[in-house]
């Protein structure tokens, strides 16, 4: 297991002993707030993929066409985080954490504020979801190097003891910035009507992304390089190109970390962008219960983190991931009866249960993925792992799930969750740490 001594003694002038958790709460909070603004700019594209990205940036067809179309560009993003995470982490690992997070920031907030200003089919035709893709993509890849960088920060901060509670840190940004995503949405939708939404309403969430990065920038502006990475970059210089070493010397590792992530991505994405595109179509939820329902399913999401961490810190990241793993392979076997059940009190319990085993695995993940690689490509192998796995998870499963449901098998969609499970239990029981401490 990887180790780092605490960036600052916790016992300061006069005996006075701190608490980790405020001796660090400037790094902490630059995890938090620029993962939870990342993520609310990645969820509001997700939210508006299910509402209404098929009926404006795609010509008037039949709604199941639209709704594949919409989440197509939707899984760009999947596959430009790789790039972004291969692109911000040689950077990150040869010039620091800091810089690289203010770069990747800025690339995710500028891709979605242009969001908001794009014109639709009816305007300028097949431009619109070209436009739409270009904007998609920056999103993902800069997400690709954003959550490494968070996770590194918190990680390499942590004092003996907390590493597992210090990068909860940049998890909890997921279920915050996805309150705040389905959070406007269902606010706009019960103050406009379906109309007025339609022609505008869908654009001021993006135009708000750019109040958050605005203070994602301030906070993270004011850090310091993590104590780790100076202490590495002070017995050797960085590697020309830290993408060779990675892939020569540490591909089992990468294998078994993007095997990891698959089910969190999986958890996360069909209890959410699938299951609102699904409840608000086929099933003909009211979309303002669904939001709501979900919003409700999402605290079960940080709870889960929450839980996790604090178990990880006593017993290993690994071995709570693989708890998670078991318990979200067995919510899948009920996920499609659920969520199709017609009752709002039974998607409900569904979805949180969903959310709640998700956290499990979610939670220790940024604890557990850089016990897998040195301090010196530490950041390209989190991010690589992390983004490759999301493809899998949240890009090929929902629009799996999607075709299964329009072919009439929407029931069964649940066991790809317990397939992504058992891909997770693998990479975790497969992981070695690595030989640095």
């Amino acid at each position: 297991m990887v180790t780092t001594p605490p960036a600052s003694p916790p016992e300061l002038a006069g005996g006075v002993t701190t608490h980790p958790l405020r001796l660090h709460s400037r790094i902490l909070s630059a995890a938090l707030v620029g993962t939870t603004v990342e993520f609310y700019d990645f969820y509001v594209f997700a939210t508006a993929t299910a509402l209404v990205f098929g009926t404006l940036f795609f010509p008037k067809a039949s709604p199941t066409a639209q709704t594949i179309s919409a989440f197509t560009i939707f899984g760009i993003a999947f596959i430009a985080r790789p790039m972004g995470a291969i692109a911000f982490g040689h950077y990150g690992d040869r010039v620091g954490r800091k810089s690289t997070l203010v770069v990747s920031l800025m690339l995710m907030g500028g891709s979605t504020l242009a969001i908001a200003f794009l014109p639709t089919y009816a305007l300028i035709g097949w431009a619109a979801p070209a436009l739409l893709s270009l904007m998609r993509f920056g999103q993902g890849f800069g997400l690709g190097g954003e959550w490494g960088g968070a996770a590194l920060l918190a990680v390499e901060y942590a004092p003996p003891g907390w590493r597992a509670r210090f990068a909860s840190a940049p998890q909890l940004g997921a279920p915050i910035g996805y309150l705040m995503a389905n959070g406007v949405f269902l606010l706009l939708g019960l103050m406009l009507a379906p109309a007025s939404f339609l022609a505008w309403g869908w654009r001021v969430p993006f135009l708000l992304s750019a109040i958050l990065v605005g203070l994602g920038l301030w906070v993270r502006l004011r850090i310091a390089e993590t104590p780790a990475f100076r202490a590495a970059m002070a017995r050797e210089a960085p590697h020309a190109v830290p993408l060779a070493p990675l892939f020569r010397h540490h591909w089992r590792a990468l294998l078994a970390g993007t095997a990891g992530v698959v089910s969190a991505f999986a958890g996360f994405y069909m209890a959410t962008a699938y299951a609102l595109s699904q409840g608000t179509t086929a099933l003909h939820y009211s979309r303002q219960h669904l939001l709501g329902i979900q919003l409700g399913a999402d605290l079960f999401l940080a709870g889960g983190i929450i839980v996790a961490a604090i178990l990880a810190d006593r017993v290993g990241a690994g071995k709570v991931m693989l708890y998670g793993a078991v318990a979200c392979g067995l919510a899948g076997v009920g996920f499609g009866f659920g969520l199709g059940s017609g009752s709002m009190p039974l998607v409900f319990a569904t979805l949180a249960l969903t959310l709640f085993t998700m956290g499990l695995v979610y939670g220790p993940l940024s604890a557990w993925l850089p016990t897998l690689f040195p301090v010196a490509v530490r950041y390209s192998g989190i991010s690589l792992a992390f983004s490759t796995g999301g493809i899998v998870g949240g890009a090929v499963m929902p629009l799996v799930a999607r075709m299964m449901a329009d072919a009439g098998h929407a029931q069964w969609v649940g066991l790809l969750l317990t397939g992504a499970a058992v891909v997770t239990a693998l990479g975790v029981l497969t992981a070695r740490p690595a030989s640095e401490t």
